[in-house]
């Protein structure tokens, strides 16, 4: 049984691609690892690079853009893991990896390992850095209750960074460099064990790109798992570098939030929190969410 599996799913990030599997297959230490390149229906040639230069790399190219929490799912179940069981040759961690991203040379055997030793991790994450050398506040995140995302949106974390009650949304209350338990890590480096992924199954495809990734964590920390940001190791992220291509992406944003809300919080909102979550979401998703507004939630979601 191999230690890690890796999924990659790009979307016209060729070069930085190419320079994340060269991280990746640079990687040093004792621990098996496979990896799954998921590739959108790119039109920069990036499915044939990865055939031409990591032809050790398990390779599907799409002919559409499944987006990003199907693409995922399609790597995932490549390595074995189902939304009703994991197969017995699945790995026994699962790492979804964004293609803008460069591991040194011990993150990925320094990870196992952390996870190996803490067997009530159920999901952990390392500090993610800039190119400039910042905090990808991303990398360590509260969940986006109602309160949490109205301080935020409100300029009120910004104003009070120290703050445990207006800055959980991005921790900022935290030091960067102190290992942390946290509702959520980022998917750009998000490493999950095998036992999690049997209890939850897969990310939810009602999602396209963005909140996934939250979602997955919810589930995950609901079963009892804890999920731990983990800055002894780190990796750098370009961040964003496909979205920053698509006009669909803010919207999808937006359209994240309102499908993470009417799953995990609506029903216990009151109703003067949900119109002032609702009016929000209008604002900052303009009138290109308003129709996913107006349609009835999925089942088992409060509209």
């Amino acid at each position: 049984m191999d230690d890690l599996g890796i999924v990659i799913v790009n979307w016209n990030t060729r070069d930085l691609l190419r320079v994340c599997l060269q991280t990746v297959y640079a990687s040093a230490g004792d621990f098996r690892y496979r990896v799954v390149v998921v590739d959108n229906a790119s039109s920069d040639g990036s499915a044939a690079m990865v055939a031409a230069e990591f032809p050790q790399a398990h390779l599907i190219a799409s002919s559409e853009n499944l987006g990003y929490p199907k693409g995922n799912n399609v790597g995932l179940r490549a390595l074995g893991y189902h939304d009703a069981q994991v197969d017995d040759d699945a790995p026994r961690y699962a790492l979804l990896l964004n293609p803008d991203t460069e591991v040194e040379t011990r993150s990925l055997v320094d990870m196992v390992r952390f996870m190996d030793a803490r067997p009530e991790v159920g999901a952990a994450g390392p500090k993610l850095v800039l190119p400039d050398g910042s905090l990808d506040k991303a990398c360590r995140r509260g969940f986006p209750t109602p309160r949490v995302s109205l301080y935020h949106y409100l300029g009120l974390a910004k104003l009070f960074p120290r703050s445990k009650t207006f800055g959980r949304y991005n921790m900022t209350f935290i030091d960067e460099d102190v290992e942390t338990e946290v509702d959520s890590v980022v998917g750009a480096y998000m490493q999950v064990r095998r036992e999690a992924i049997a209890q939850v199954g897969l990310l939810d495809e009602t999602f396209f790109m963005y909140g996934e990734d939250l979602d997955w964590a919810f589930r995950i920390k609901s079963r009892g798992w804890k999920i731990i940001y983990h800055p002894a190791v780190t990796v750098k992220h370009v961040k964003r570098a496909a979205s920053r291509q698509s006009q669909r992406a803010q919207m999808e944003f937006w359209r994240a939030m309102l499908i993470f809300y009417r799953k995990h919080y609506r029903s216990t909102t009151p109703w003067w929190l949900h119109s002032l979550v609702m009016a929000g979401l209008l604002i900052k998703g303009g009138r290109r969410l308003w129709q996913e507004v107006r349609q009835p939630a999925l089942p088992g979601v409060s509209s």
